[in-house]
């Protein structure tokens, strides 16, 4: 029951939001939203994957943000965006068909997507100037070099561009689209619709909004009337607070000062940071912010994709400890939180357990904070829910330490470095949800080949089983024997992009390469996410793994046992597994390299 109401409360943020009334984000929204991916996180984002923890998602966010979901070419985290309409969408984290599942199998769990979108700049295809033409529905959409910002590097490097400079902040890691340009407009406007008719995408997380004006972000926004909308203003609170005016305010953004501050308070184990500003800016969800209350357009974070430690050598700026207390703070605090990936994997029970208690207690994007006491060893802030009830957040490495002064608050969930209070609703009162035990991804054990595995007459090609942790994006190389080291297709490496087919029941992705020439090749090689195979013989319809070959797919669907994994005299079913005379049921077995029907 509890969950129906949790839908039915998001269905009517759904229905009672109304873009013409310039909400970028809904006034008084109690939702929670999850940031879905991490930097290279290609296996725990898999479309698939999330798709299969819905269960456990929909009982703590009501929003999911996904990286960006078209194909970029190769294995990419999507911000090096090259195709935007349907036709494109096998990415590094599945299929079309799985993201259009997902979608709608959150949909239908009450939870709304939120489409990563990067129109700020865009990839060619192969020089400095070229896009690629997509017809959508009847209509071909494709941008040319004068679509480009006539001070972009494209420019320095003596490239004809177009007529107009950036509007915002330049950027030469691809081409800055004019955003002056009417087809730049064209063309982003069908793309968000599509993102939101087609695809089912309930809003927009834009992506680098301070490359291009405020202004491009409300005109986008007013033509597609997104549910919701949250542009990437990285910077300080006041360049933050223009942003949204500039926007019209139909788009809020991301409160990358409040972040800051929990990081400054995490790190150097001092909680009174949390009552500072950071360089001289004051959260926008911070009773302290003298630019009116800009809580409703702040989406709350402690940790993004771009914040995050990724290696020894690319550290970037991460929370290095307490990420728990981190979460608890972010989660009684107003604005729309947003829970980070990594944060969620280590912590699921406890961030459920938090948001649980937010919820009934009432706490929206507009609730006022009330700091009651901040010292190094911990902070304690009020937030004042619906009606009479009251949360009451104790966060610190003494936050065990701290009591209430009045008898009416009552702890109801406590942790690592953090405590909640209720006032105002009893703790009795407050259903904290059961999560179910969710499969970890592996490398399964071949297990057969599966049904969508397919070879026409005459058709040359071969299958490739994934491991996981090599993504969705698959480059096969192919040569013949005795050549100059070329691939046969005439390409470089590491060759030809594989179709992603599917997944099959052991969890990997299964690709499939096929040739256009007549006559195949003598060697293969599957590579991925830094990885790849060893050289393999070349077998028409060859069903691979990182091992090696392990099936045969015959034309019609008839799959055949390799023959190196069979012994003579002995009868095997299409699986390769090794059959007992006795135990022949009717099908197809093989024998000595021959099919045998059994009636």
């Amino acid at each position: 029951m509890k969950r129906l109401l949790l839908c039915l409360s998001f269905i009517i943020s759904y229905l009672s939001f109304s873009p013409a009334g310039a909400q970028g984000w809904p006034a008084d929204y109690g939702g929670v939203m999850l940031q879905g991916f991490y930097w290279d996180g290609f296996a725990d984002s898999q479309w698939s994957r999330l798709e299969k923890q819905v269960d456990n998602l929909s009982t703590t966010f009501d929003l999911v943000w996904l990286p960006q979901s078209g194909n970029c070419g190769g294995q990419s985290m999507g911000y090096d965006d090259l195709y935007w309409f349907p036709g494109h969408y096998d990415s590094s984290f599945g299929t079309e068909d799985e993201l259009r599942s997902l979608i709608n199998t959150f949909k239908a769990k009450g939870i709304g997507t939120i489409a990563d979108v990067v129109v700020n700049h865009r990839k060619n295809v192969s020089t400095w100037t070229d896009f690629p033409a997509e017809t959508y529905k009847g209509v071909t959409y494709q941008l040319t070099y004068n679509d480009i910002c006539a001070d972009d590097e494209a420019a320095r490097n003596g490239q004809k561009v177009g007529p107009n400079k950036d509007t915002g902040e330049g950027w030469d890691g691809m081409r800055d689209l004019d955003h002056k340009s009417t087809n730049v407009q064209t063309n982003v406007k069908a793309y968000l619709h599509m993102l939101l008719e087609d695809l089912g995408y309930a809003g927009f997380r834009y992506d680098m909004v301070k490359g291009y004006a405020a202004t491009y972000t409300k005109m986008y926004n007013e033509d597609s009337k997104p549910l919701f909308s949250v542009g990437e203003c990285w910077d300080s609170s006041n360049t933050i607070k223009n942003w949204i005016d500039g926007t019209g305010k139909t788009s809020a953004a991301f409160d990358f000062q409040f972040r800051y501050t929990v990081r400054n308070a995490a790190n150097n184990g001092d909680w009174s940071k949390l009552a500072a500003q950071n360089e001289g800016n004051w959260p926008l969800v911070s009773s302290n912010f003298n630019s009116g209350s800009y809580r409703q357009y702040a989406v709350t974070f402690v940790e993004n994709h771009d914040t995050e430690y990724r290696s020894s050598s690319a550290q970037q700026d991460p929370i290095r400890k307490d990420t728990l207390a981190a979460n608890a703070y972010l989660l009684a605090m107003p604005g729309t939180p947003c829970v980070f990936l990594k944060h969620w994997q280590s912590y699921k029970q406890e961030i459920a357990n938090m948001v649980a208690v937010r919820k009934a207690v009432g706490i929206t994007n507009v609730s006022k904070p009330v700091a009651m006491a901040t010292n190094k060893d911990y902070y304690v802030v009020q937030v004042a829910g619906s009606g009479e009830k009251k949360l009451l957040c104790v966060v610190g490495k003494k936050a065990d330490s701290y009591t209430p002064n009045s008898d009416a608050w009552k702890k109801v969930i406590s942790g690592y470095h953090y405590v909640y209070y209720v006032s105002g609703i009893e703790p009795s009162a407050i259903t904290l949800p059961e999560l179910k035990k969710e499969e970890e991804p592996q490398d399964g054990e071949f297990n057969g080949v599966p049904s969508f595995c397919t070879v026409g007459d005459g058709e040359i090609c071969a299958f490739f089983e994934a491991p996981i942790a090599w993504g969705s994006q698959i480059f096969t190389w192919v040569w013949m024997k005795g050549g100059d080291g070329k691939d046969y297709l005439g390409t470089s490496w590491p060759g030809v992009a594989a179709k992603l087919l599917s997944t099959a029941d052991n969890g990997n992705k299964v690709f499939k390469w096929t040739s256009t020439k007549a006559t195949a090749p003598d060697y293969i090689i599957f590579s991925g996410g830094g990885s790849q195979t060893a050289d393999f013989p070349f077998q028409n319809g060859g069903y691979y793994n990182k091992d090696g070959l392990k099936a045969t797919v015959t034309p019609a669907g008839v799959e055949s046992v390799a023959m190196s994994s069979q012994q003579a005299g002995h009868y095997y079913d299409l699986q390769g597994r090794r059959v007992n005379a006795t135990e022949l049921k009717a099908g197809i077995y093989i024998k000595n390299g021959k099919k045998i029907i059994v009636r």
